[in-house]
């Protein structure tokens, strides 16, 4: 009974460590702050982009390792089905050849024997010989030492650099992702406090309708006027709807950018007004333009670095290669399966060597490489110039939009206040009697513009400092 329970229980906890969802590991609440640090670890990209900096390690010691001692084992078996088979003359088995040269040379007629020595073979007579036996075993290794190779060298160069390269993707992929991250909150923001507005608009357009009807029921006013409030109610309901819309897929986009489930249930803990107040800081625009320090340059560098290392590798196809081997090993012959017993006879062989190959003549092949390779480098150089050009120009811009954000942010937020005093006298003047339902319904318009244009220009403060830093390579 005893092991019953134990059983039991052990089946129940491991049902319930089996029903854990990986998704329920993944928090739920999120500040900007700490959305991005989530995606640089889970966002897919970013991790590829981690991934290639691994292999780039791996494929520099691959580079490495060519250099170092090489040790390769072999073993042949062979069996002959039908064995190879030699013609020899026949008068090399002659066994009278001797007799005869000297009877050439000595009258040997009168002795009996002579008269019993058969004939010389033809001279197109052949005997067919079988040589060696029906199986073999060779089994040897061979130790190679590379001593000199320029191509060696400069290969060791390229893959210190194709690591750099890997790490710069990974920094450009990262300031990516920080702006993909930066861009979808703020996004989601947007949507949410757009619909946070559409939402009071929408209750004081009801309430602002319920009591014009009662008004016109009694007589006091137009039906027209219960028709304009009509026609601004629906729009402002069909806004809603479409940003209630927007939010959902604003949220799938923000996970997408973080790497998480399409539908995980992200909540944000900052608001847009906060982020805002953050990235108000025109201290950045003071920062001077070192592109020499951005990403982009980097890789533009490192493209001209490998660009002069192909240039070397070129060049290095002139020098001579030298490497050293030992080998041994041993053969076994038999004409059955024989070799694991203890009689078989094994023979060994050792030896070591150099091998030295000059290149000498290659009808000006190399001569067209180098020159090619050289072609490239003076290209590379030009558009490493260019980069560095099109970043001061791009930077200059960045801080040019930058500047722009923050002072439509300011004339967004006088226009919004304005916008809120004229929609309340025009809704004052109103329902005192004194004003047109088309002059309210003007205000109401031009409120509810007002109010989507500096929400929009709060999130252009955030993207366009995103931006700046991206291109300045900057992640704080």
């Amino acid at each position: 009974m005893k092991n019953k329970l134990i059983f039991i229980f052990s089946f129940c906890f491991l049902q319930l460590g089996l029903s854990q969802n990986p998704e329920d590991k993944i928090p739920k609440n999120f500040s900007l702050e700490e959305a991005i640090a989530f995606a640089l670890e889970n966002n897919r990209t970013a991790k590829n982009a981690a991934r290639d900096i691994k292999a780039a390690e791996k494929q520099k010691w691959e580079t490495t390792a060519t250099g170092l001692p090489q040790i390769n084992a072999q073993i042949d078996y062979q069996n002959f089905i039908k064995q190879p088979v030699s013609l020899l003359p026949a008068s090399a088995f002659d066994p009278y050849n001797q007799i005869r040269q000297l009877d050439d040379f000595y009258d040997l007629s009168s002795l009996p024997v002579i008269d019993q020595i058969p004939a010389a073979p033809r001279p197109d007579e052949f005997i067919p010989v079988v040589f060696g036996t029906k199986q073999s075993v060779n089994a040897n290794a061979t130790l190679t030492q590379l001593i000199f190779d320029g191509s060696y060298l400069v290969g060791l160069q390229s893959a210190k650099v194709f690591l750099e390269i890997s790490k710069n993707a990974k920094e450009k992929t990262d300031l990516q992702v920080r702006q993909s991250v930066i861009n979808a909150y703020g996004n989601v923001l947007l949507s949410e406090e757009s619909v946070t507005i559409l939402e009071r608009n929408k209750a004081t357009l009801e309430k602002n309708l319920f009591e014009t009807k009662k008004i016109f029921e009694n007589g006091l006013t137009e039906e027209e006027d219960v028709e304009q409030l009509e026609i601004t109610l629906a729009s402002v309901e069909s806004n809603l709807r479409n940003v209630e819309r927007l939010r959902d897929l604003s949220y799938k986009m923000l996970n997408i950018a973080m790497g998480i489930d399409l539908n995980h249930d992200t909540k944000l803990t900052d608001s847009l007004q906060e982020l805002t107040m953050q990235n108000m800081a025109p201290s950045i625009l003071l920062v001077e333009d070192d592109v020499t320090q951005t990403v982009d340059y980097k890789i533009a560098a490192n493209d001209k670095h490998s660009k002069e290392l192909l240039l070397k590798l070129e060049k290095s196809k002139a020098l001579p290669t030298l490497s050293g081997f030992l080998t041994g090993g041993y053969n076994g012959n038999a004409n059955s399966f024989d070799f694991f017993n203890k009689e078989q006879r094994w023979f060994g062989t050792a030896a070591f060597g150099f091998n030295l190959s000059i290149p000498i003549f290659s009808s000006l092949k190399r001569s067209a490489a180098t020159q090619r390779a050289q072609i490239n480098l003076e290209k590379a150089e030009d558009g490493l110039v260019e980069v560095e050009q099109q970043l001061k120009l791009q930077i200059d811009a960045a801080k040019s939009d930058y500047q722009l954000a923050i002072e439509e942010y300011e004339t967004a937020k006088k226009n919004l206040h304005l916008s809120e005093r004229i929609e309340k006298k025009n809704q004052v003047k109103f329902f005192e009697g004194v004003g047109s339902s088309f002059e309210l319904r003007q205000a109401q318009t031009q409120l509810y513009a007002a109010q989507q244009e500096y929400l929009q220009t709060m999130l252009d403060v955030i993207n366009k400092k995103a931006a700046l830093e991206t291109i300045l390579s900057q992640t704080n």
